[in-house]
């Protein structure tokens, strides 16, 4: 893997080219909501967690919602309009529309599809605290960001949320 500092520079470049200031908390690797939960202590804020999805038609999303949400893909299917059934995306389609690798799947993501393939999908509930803590394209650390200054960034990227309630 790259060195994380190397990954989440462009990330931050935008951060400060938006004018948006985050604060950074480095960890060791994060491949699951249960690992997060156990290291983070009293983080506050909103927690997160990414489903990279598809359907038939190929069509894309990126639904982010809180961390301890049950998503059902067929209800979610319907809110969101898809085509059939939905499906989680391959590692290989993942890295190749968002440039991030499974674990450390986050909406910063979408600065990486400069095409807008992908639909950014913001569950209402995530907004619900102050800031949105969210891996920075890879999942060595979280950055924290205040949830207007999220919805800021996605805008910028081209990306402004569908919102759903789940």
């Amino acid at each position: 893997m790259n060195d994380p500092h190397t990954i989440e520079a462009p990330l931050l470049a935008r951060f400060d080219a938006l004018g948006i200031e985050i604060v950074m908390h480095r960890h060791p690797p994060l491949h699951t909501v249960e690992e997060s939960r156990a290291l983070r202590g009293s983080m506050p804020g909103s927690h997160i967690k990414n489903l990279f999805l598809r359907d038939k038609k190929r069509n894309q999303w990126l639904v982010t919602v809180p961390e301890d949400a049950t998503v059902d893909l067929k209800v979610l299917r319907r809110v969101i309009g898809a085509s059939g059934n939905l499906s989680f995306g391959s590692a290989d389609l993942l890295a190749a529309s968002l440039g991030v690798q499974p674990g450390s799947v986050t909406p910063f993501a979408v600065m990486n599809d400069r095409e807008g393939i992908v639909t950014m999908v913001l569950a209402r509930a995530v907004l619900d605290a102050d800031p949105v803590n969210a891996h920075p394209l890879h999942n060595e650390a979280t950055a924290a960001i205040g949830r207007d200054d999220l919805l800021r960034f996605l805008a910028a990227c081209g990306h402004a949320p569908l919102m759903i309630d789940l």
